[in-house]
């Protein structure tokens, strides 16, 4: 039997649009992103009943990071394209393709160094899809099977829907997390500037220029010096 002619969906088409509507739900009530990336891998694998799955997040080629994996053979086989600059994560990510199938990853010739490595770990199966949404690409979401031909095109269309909800609430929380970084270092600045103009009996224009011009003489995040002026109540230098 060939992939192309796997049977059997994975979420029964009745129960499907239900699972996927309680699913967003439950990933847009993640308090972070990071959460909301545990969850994704976690609904993947028991949505296709797969023996793993993982998340990679792209910065750029040369910088990927494993985000989730549901065990630790799923972080090697992550870790194991980034070391041999191969795989079918690696493509899913950065490559005109934006899934990638593989029936058997001893036999498939297009990641021969990686896929008979993954092989001797025991997957033999991969379903690599890209997380995106129409701004930007945030990453691949990864099945793995333990036996060949585990996944085929039925499976691909579900996971094609779960990878959209998945996209937009990565999406949504990442902005929900940037959001919340900035509301915190505008609040410690706002402190850092308040201990500065006390401490100098200076203007608040003024206090930021300090804090601004420390910064930059030093090479720190405007947002760590404000951090230490809070905490010692004090420019560093002080």
């Amino acid at each position: 039997m060939t992939t192309e002619e796997h049977a059997e969906p994975m979420i029964d088409p009745l129960v499907e649009r239900a699972y996927f509507a309680d699913m967003a739900l439950d990933l847009h009530d993640e308090p972070t992103a990071a959460r909301t990336i545990d969850r994704i891998a976690e609904f993947a694998q028991a949505a296709m009943r797969c023996d793993d799955a993982g998340i990679l997040l792209v910065h750029t080629r040369r910088r990927i990071e494993t985000a989730a994996s549901t065990s630790k053979r799923a972080e090697r086989a992550h870790d194991l394209q980034t070391e041999l600059d191969e795989g079918p994560c690696l493509d899913a990510l950065t490559g005109d393709e934006s899934f990638y199938l593989i029936g058997d990853t001893a036999t498939d010739p297009r990641w021969p160094r990686w896929g008979k490595i993954v092989a001797e770990l025991g997957i033999r199966s991969v379903l690599s899809i890209r997380l995106e949404t129409r701004a930007r690409r945030y990453g691949s979401l990864n099945l793995y099977g333990s036996t060949p031909k585990m996944f085929g095109t039925d499976d691909l269309a579900v996971a094609s829907i779960f990878a959209r909800h998945a996209s937009i609430a990565l999406a949504t929380s990442q902005e929900t997390d940037g959001l919340q970084r900035a509301m915190d270092a505008r609040k410690v600045i706002g402190i850092a500037m308040g201990i500065l103009m006390e401490r100098y009996a200076i203007e608040p224009d003024r206090a930021f220029d300090v804090l601004q011009r420390y910064s930059q003489t030093n090479n720190i995040k405007l947002r760590e010096v404000a951090q230490q002026v809070a905490d010692r109540r004090a420019l560093p230098s002080d």
